[in-house]
This record gives C-alpha cells, sequence and structure tokens, in this order.
C-alpha cells in the first residue's frame, strides 16, 4: 500500500468514525429528551403517559447500543452512558411514586456505573415530589417517598469502590445526602406544624 493509500484509508476511517460519533451524540440527545419528558409526566401524574415515554427511552438506548456496539471508543465515551442515567433515573421515579420495584440494569439494558448514579438522581428528584404531596396535604405520601428516597441512599453508599468504577458515585452521594437533609426539614417542620393546628382547633 502507498503513502497516499494508506492516508486515504485512514481519512475513511476517521469520516465513518466522526459519522457514528454523531450518531451517538445525536441518539444520546433523544434518550435524554424522552426521560425528561417521561418525568414531567409523572410529576403530573400523567402515568400512562410516562410510561409509554419509557418505553420509547428503552428502545432508544436499545438501538443506538446496537448501533455503535462494534465502536467501544464512542460506546463508552460518556454521552451514551449520560443519557442512560437519565433514563434510569425517569425509570426509578416512575417506580417510586407507583409504589413499585425499580427494573434493573438488565431490565434497562444499562451498565452498572450509569444506573447506580440513575437512582441517586431519581432519589433527588423525588424531592419534588415530597413537596407536592406536602402542599396537598398527603403526609403519609410524603413520607412513604422520603423512606424511599433514604433507602436509595444507604444502599448506594455501600458502593465503596473507586470512582473510575462507579462513575463518581460517591459525588452524586454527596448531592443527594444534602438533598435528603433539606427534604427531611421540610417534612418534618410540616409535620409539627400540622401537630400544632391540630392542637389549636381542639382548643
Amino acid at each position: 500500500m502507498t503513502w497516499k493509500e494508506n492516508v486515504a484509508k485512514l481519512r475513511d476511517d476517521m469520516d465513518a468514525q466522526h459519522k457514528r460519533r454523531e450518531l451517538a451524540l445525536s441518539g444520546s440527545r433523544k434518550i435524554i429528551q424522552t426521560a425528561s419528558k417521561c418525568i414531567r409526566h409523572v410529576h403530573r401524574k400523567q402515568f400512562d403517559e410516562a410510561k409509554g415515554l419509557l418505553e420509547q427511552g428503552i428502545q432508544q438506548s436499545r438501538t443506538l447500543r446496537a448501533e455503535v456496539q462494534d465502536a467501544p471508543g464512542i460506546l463508552y465515551a460518556g454521552y451514551i452512558q449520560d443519557a442512560e442515567k437519565e433514563l434510569v433515573e425517569a425509570a426509578a421515579v416512575l417506580a417510586a411514586v407507583l409504589d413499585q420495584p425499580v427494573p434493573t440494569c438488565e431490565d434497562l439494558g444499562i451498565d452498572i456505573a450509569p444506573y447506580l448514579n440513575g437512582l441517586a438522581e431519581a432519589a433527588s428528584e423525588c424531592r419534588r415530589t415530597v413537596l407536592d404531596e406536602l402542599r396537598h396535604g398527603s403526609i403519609a405520601e410524603a413520607e412513604r417517598m422520603m423512606i424511599w428516597m433514604e433507602e436509595i441512599y444507604e444502599e448506594l453508599i455501600s458502593f465503596d469502590f473507586p470512582d473510575a468504577l462507579t462513575g463518581g458515585l460517591r459525588r452524586t452521594c454527596d448531592a443527594l445526602r444534602a438533598v435528603l437533609e433539606r427534604t427531611r426539614s421540610d417534612l418534618t417542620l410540616t409535620i409539627n406544624q400540622r401537630v400544632l393546628l391540630d392542637e389549636l382547633k381542639r382548643h
């Protein structure tokens, strides 16, 4: 092979990688958008729509992985994992609000690191549900969600492995701990106010 032929082949290979990368970026954005829509529908209690969007996101993720499976440099570059993390967040938030088991890695077709980080972000996202339930006077449901958030946190902090393996899970858990503290404070304050109000009504 001549030098020019060699360079031409390298250029063609690089062009193919570039197209694959653009495909991965575009596919990742679609997954993130679908997951975000799913979470919005969950907060609006539009659960049928949320379930449909979650299934759509899972299919988008599987299709994208299949398209770049033979390009590990692209598959594990990070942006696909970020998108899958958002998908896990959507799946976990939906499961938590419906009081159903959280789908597994195998259910979603997602690797361990984005799965764990997605769970942590789902627990943080559920703060909004707790506050919504408090505003509607649903103390018991707010407490149930708070317990779910705490259980997720307690399990995640047990994954004491290097960040290179967990995708920075320790930092994500630190952020979740701060969310838990604020949410617990809001819940406690609301319960105390409710108790005080009930006492005033009795007198």
